[in-house]
């Protein structure tokens, strides 16, 4: 009887998360979607340029010209990404191979790599900027804010530092699932460590891959808080990625304009973003092995 009454009534129950995702998304997307066609200095004062701001999104009006061109930002972030996913996938998933080993100490190492999770990205960004800066001092003073290359490996390192962390934990958890009767039968199939570990444990795993690529991923795109105290797009907005560029375009200048392109610019990179990570999941749903 109650679970007949719960299935009729379960509606009720998404009233307060629907309404929730409904104002705090549905809605503001909506809007910032009517404004990316607008010019304007606040959202009660619009005027409709129609594909004007996109034109200029993609350097298509030669009447206007961009400082901080969005596609500069986009190959800088695509690069970071690239290198940022790969190392924070493979060093998260050999730091949790070996926490998973029954070493002494082992959850000691795992509260001290998810720490840096925990820290805000401002924070980090200068705590990092401090440290690269000081380890640099004998090459240039405040190196990254001359130096484009140092501030795009000055980024991945405090990307990786922050991240690897919270995806191993997400490893153990996958590895730690794996039936030990496979391992048990690989081993005496006469199967090397490396065969066990291409073989079976990556394949298993696979669902925890999924999870942490899109973790990183995104994460990645998105990157801000830490890119701003870091570097600030120095020197010349060369190391700005797209979060950066955005709040650059619509905060930094003045004029009607530069509100409408910014949130034209606001309204590619959220597609953007949605479509690598979909095409994403899917690539890697695909590989993951039913337990």
């Amino acid at each position: 009887m109650e679970e007949k009454v719960v299935k009729r009534y379960w509606p009720i129950f998404v009233i307060p998360t629907l309404a929730a995702f409904t104002i705090g998304f549905i809605v503001p997307f909506i809007q910032g979607l009517y404004l990316s066609f607008c010019s304007f200095m606040s959202i009660d004062k619009t005027e409709w340029v129609g594909l004007d701001n996109y034109k200029r999104v993609f350097g298509l009006d030669p009447n206007f010209k961009d400082p901080s061109p969005l596609t500069d930002s986009l190959w800088f972030t695509v690069a970071f990404a690239v290198i940022s996913i790969v190392l924070i996938n493979v060093i998260a998933f050999v730091f949790a191979l070996i926490l998973t080993r029954g070493l002494r100490g082992t959850n000691v190492f795992r509260t001290v790599f998810f720490m840096p999770n925990l820290i805000g990205g401002v924070v980090l960004g200068y705590i990092w900027k401090t440290i690269i800066n000081g380890v640099l001092l004998i090459i240039g003073d405040d190196l990254l804010k001359l130096n484009p290359t140092a501030g795009f490996w000055g980024l991945v390192i405090l990307m990786v530092w922050q991240q690897v962390g919270y995806m191993m934990i997400i490893y153990i958890a996958g590895l730690q699932a794996i039936p030990d009767s496979l391992i048990e039968a690989a081993q005496i199939d006469g199967a090397k460590p490396l065969q066990t570990l291409f073989k079976i444990k990556l394949p298993m795993v696979m669902s925890s891959i999924t999870i942490c690529v899109f973790l990183t991923l995104t994460n990645s795109f998105k990157l801000f808080d830490q890119n701003m105290a870091l570097t600030n797009g120095d020197p010349f907005d060369k190391t700005s990625m797209l979060a950066l560029n955005i709040y650059k375009t619509f905060y930094d200048r003045i004029g009607r304009s530069w509100k409408g392109l910014g949130q034209a610019k606001a309204v590619v990179f959220s597609l953007l973003v949605i479509g690598i990570s979909l095409i994403q999941l899917k690539l890697t749903r695909s590989k993951e092995v039913q337990q």
